[in-house]
Order: structure tokens, then C-alpha cells, then sequence
């Protein structure tokens, strides 16, 4: 009898710590009206001036995180916060008047896209050009996303009847906000800028003729060193020796030429058709040692 009191006992006992464990565990997390505070700070925003705010716990990748929704001045934000430290995981402030404007591009048979000299960007305006609007760190100070899309199209050399806007966006990457801002011409050549959202200076472009046709039939084809110095012309002050990878390559049966230049702290990379010397992609970003 003693015996079965005393087991009794240590179950109880058992169940007791496993409670006081759990709700230690439970304790340890920020709360959600500490979460919904740390999304609003992070959006320089008072709770009076947001509507539609919701908390809600999930899990991801066996990290337990408050999701923090609201809506201020017709924009919607979403923020997930750590649930144990408190920390923004992810950011995604969107605009309902950007969403609108995504359209879906019909893919039809498309001409040949014109010579690089009257479509591609030049790159004589710097990457770094764009005067700071502002040092502040209120969202209220950010360019905005027209002024995005101006920066944009001015350092493509376009304006904007000549392109449609496939998206234009704030988001937070790299513990920073930028705008993406995506376009394409009527030949389909595609644009990806990201640009600081309160300097506006432009962090990284990307341009990519994805629907070009090939000038396959041409019997000749330009030389390495003729691909090296289209390459080259694109970044005013570069020679020769910033170019740190050239290669050939075959892609479903184009010939191509590709490479990367380094120089004055960013990294461009291109692919060149080898038969018109058209540059089919180019990127530009910050070099990282």
C-alpha cells in the first residue's frame, strides 16, 4: 500500500515539473502585444494610425514566430517576429496600386530585338549617382515608388511609354529597404533594378533580353577580344585586366561569349551573342571580397 502511495507521489511529482517546464517555456516568448509593438516601430507607425491589426503565433522550420499584420494609408504590412528574442525576421510592406499593376505578358513570336547601342543602358551614369533624398530612418521619408521607377527608367535610358511596369515594390532585404522595380520593353527586354528605398541610389541592376532571337544564320561571328570590348564599353574607365572570367559558351545551339568584369568595388556580369555582338545579359552589384 505504502508502495503504490509512494509511486503516486512521483507521477505527480513528474507532472507537476512538466508543467512548470511548459509554462516556463511559454513565458520565455515576448507576448504577442510586444510583437504587434515591435512591427509597428519597425514600420515607424503608431497603433492609431494603422487598422486591421492581427497577431497571430506559427511556426516555420521548427521556429515559433508571431505574424504580425495591419494597414495604414492603404498599404498593408505583414512583419513576423521572433517569438523568443524579438528579433523582424521578414518585412513585407506591400502596395495594393503596385499589386494592380502586375500584368501577364503574352508570349508570342517576336521580332529580332534591335543592336545593344539603341536599347541597352549605357553604363557611363554611375551606379551611386542618385543624390540622398533623406538619412532618416522614418518610412514616411522613403522616395517613394514613383521617384523608384524614375530612377530606374532615367538610368535605362527610357521613359515610361516605352516600357510596362511589371512590379514595383518596397520590401526589406540585407537589413535595408529597397524597391524592386521590374520592367520590360516592347522588345522584351527585360530590367530589374534595386534601389535604395532613402537614398535612392541604385544597390544592383540586371538587364536580360530573355525573349531575344538569335541571328543564328549569319556566317560570321564576332571575335573574343571584339565581345571583351563591347563588354568593356559599358563601364567607362575599365580595361582589359578588370576582366577577371571571359569564357565560350553553346546555349541550344547559340554561340555565346560570357564573363565578368570587376572594377571600382562593383561586379558586372554579361553574356554576349557571339553572331550580332547583342548583350543578352548584364548584371551590376556591389562587389564582395
Amino acid at each position: 500500500m505504502n508502495r503504490k502511495i509512494l509511486l503516486c507521489i512521483i507521477a505527480l511529482a513528474f507532472i507537476f515539473l512538466a508543467g512548470c517546464s511548459q509554462q516556463q517555456s511559454q513565458t520565455s516568448y515576448i507576448g504577442a502585444e510586444t510583437a504587434k509593438q515591435t512591427a509597428l516601430e519597425a514600420a515607424a507607425l503608431s497603433e492609431q494610425e494603422v487598422s486591421s491589426i492581427s497577431t497571430d503565433m506559427s511556426t516555420r522550420d521548427g521556429l515559433d514566430y508571431y505574424q504580425v499584420r495591419f494597414e495604414a494609408a492603404g498599404q498593408t504590412y505583414q512583419y513576423d517576429i521572433d517569438a523568443l528574442t524579438g528579433v523582424v525576421i521578414s518585412a513585407q510592406p506591400s502596395n495594393s496600386t503596385a499589386s494592380s499593376q502586375t500584368n501577364q505578358l503574352e508570349m508570342g513570336d517576336q521580332q529580332g530585338i534591335e543592336h545593344l547601342d539603341s536599347a541597352a543602358p549605357s553604363f557611363q551614369q554611375s551606379l551611386e549617382t542618385a543624390a540622398p533624398a533623406t538619412s532618416s530612418t522614418d518610412a514616411s521619408a522613403c522616395i517613394g515608388e514613383d521617384e523608384a521607377k524614375r530612377i530606374a527608367l532615367e538610368h535605362a535610358g527610357l521613359d515610361e511609354s516605352q516600357v510596362t511596369i511589371v512590379c514595383a515594390f518596397l520590401e526589406f532585404d540585407d537589413r535595408q529597404w529597397e524597391y524592386e522595380v521590374e520592367f520590360y520593353t516592347q522588345n522584351y527586354e527585360e530590367y530589374d533594378y534595386e534601389i535604395d528605398a532613402y537614398t535612392g541610389a541604385i544597390i544592383s541592376f540586371d538587364y536580360d533580353a530573355e525573349y531575344y532571337s538569335s541571328q543564328q544564320g549569319s556566317s560570321s561571328a564576332i571575335t573574343a577580344e571584339q565581345a571583351q570590348q563591347l563588354a568593356l564599353a559599358q563601364v567607362p574607365g575599365a580595361s582589359e585586366s578588370d576582366i577577371r572570367k571571359f569564357k565560350t559558351d553553346h546555349d541550344d545551339g547559340m554561340l555565346l561569349y560570357e564573363g565578368e568584369i570587376i572594377y571600382d568595388g562593383m561586379e558586372y556580369e554579361f553574356e554576349i551573342d557571339a553572331y550580332s555582338g547583342f548583350i543578352r545579359e548584364w548584371s551590376a552589384e556591389p562587389f564582395a571580397r
